[in-house]
């Protein structure tokens, strides 16, 4: 019987993903990168499949890593709704809320959130859900989570909203990809011609891209690959796999180090970032309060 990963072994997996090397992810979940390494080949023995391909310049997620990435997020996910779970169940003095939040919002945003909800409700559980914008929408109208938070060109039908920051999306391709070197900006024409690393359907990236391109030349965009997760298009596009076009705030870090880079547009993909509930206009208790400092606490 194969034996069954280590949580931690996971966590370190996605964070070489998102981070870009071994040593980065190493620091990134606290561990010392030899034991970092002895944990990734541990891993890759028990799976039996590659995960990273290792050479002077450094480790690089090979294709098969790339998909373990992507369910390794579902397990650290569920893993993290179990613990915070079952410390909910004796931690009811200060309320509970359970919030669903589109990835952006979750990876980005709502950890800096919640950090401020703590301190001014110590006692208080919040269980967190991750899920794409048009999952997010329906456990909100489902009532299997009392606030939501989403991204998307438009606010959902049948939800009270409320606009708590705006975002735009970007074009980033790869250090070798030959749109490096263009001087001009990258039209809708050329863009929906062009096949692109996607999220999936139902995200509220691939919404705003579709929406637009629909727009301006009737089409939508053109997949290359359906990617579950912002950090596994951003991981594609550095290794080269093609361009994407995801939000900035999902690969400013990359942006920084220069592992993406980016490719000006001629086309305008703000978008606005919303809080959603369902029942009164007004919210109160612990919602309210995490929606008033989402909207004093994003950059």
């Amino acid at each position: 019987m194969q034996e069954w990963p280590e949580i931690t072994a996971l966590e370190l997996l996605v964070a070489v993903a998102d981070h870009g090397s071994v040593s980065a992810g190493a620091r990134a979940v606290d561990m010392a990168q030899p034991n970092a390494s002895r944990s990734l080949a541990r891993m890759e023995r028990s799976l039996g499949v590659p995960l990273l391909t290792r050479s002077t310049a450094g480790a690089k997620l090979t294709p098969a890593g790339l998909v373990v990435v992507d369910w390794a997020r579902d397990v650290l996910t569920a893993a993290r709704t179990l613990v915070d779970g079952t410390a909910a169940l004796t931690e009811t003095a200060g309320g509970e809320l359970r919030v669903s939040a589109s990835q952006t919002v979750a990876e980005h945003l709502l950890p800096a959130w919640l950090a401020v909800l703590r301190t001014q409700h110590p006692e208080a559980s919040v269980l967190l859900q991750v899920h794409n914008t048009a999952e997010v929408v329906a456990g909100v109208l489902s009532g299997g989570c009392d606030l939501g938070f989403v991204e998307g060109p438009r606010a959902p039908r049948g939800v009270r909203t409320a606009v708590v920051a705006r975002d735009e999306l970007v074009l980033v391709v790869g250090p070798d990809h030959p749109w490096t070197r263009r001087r001009s900006r990258v039209g809708a024409d050329e863009l929906v011609a062009t096949p692109l690393l996607t999220r999936e359907p139902g995200s509220g990236t691939r919404v705003r891209l579709d929406d637009e391109l629909r727009a301006q030349v009737g089409r939508p965009a053109r997949a290359l690959q359906e990617l579950g997760s912002n950090a596994a298009v951003r991981v594609a596009v550095q290794a080269g796999a093609g361009p994407a076009v995801l939000s900035r705030l999902s690969v400013a870090d990359a942006l920084a180090s220069g592992a993406v880079l980016e490719v000006p547009l001629d086309l305008e993909l703000g978008r606005e970032l919303r809080a959603v509930w369902t029942g009164p206009r007004r919210l109160t208790g612990l919602a309210a309060d995490l929606v008033a400092i989402a909207r004093s606490h994003t950059p």
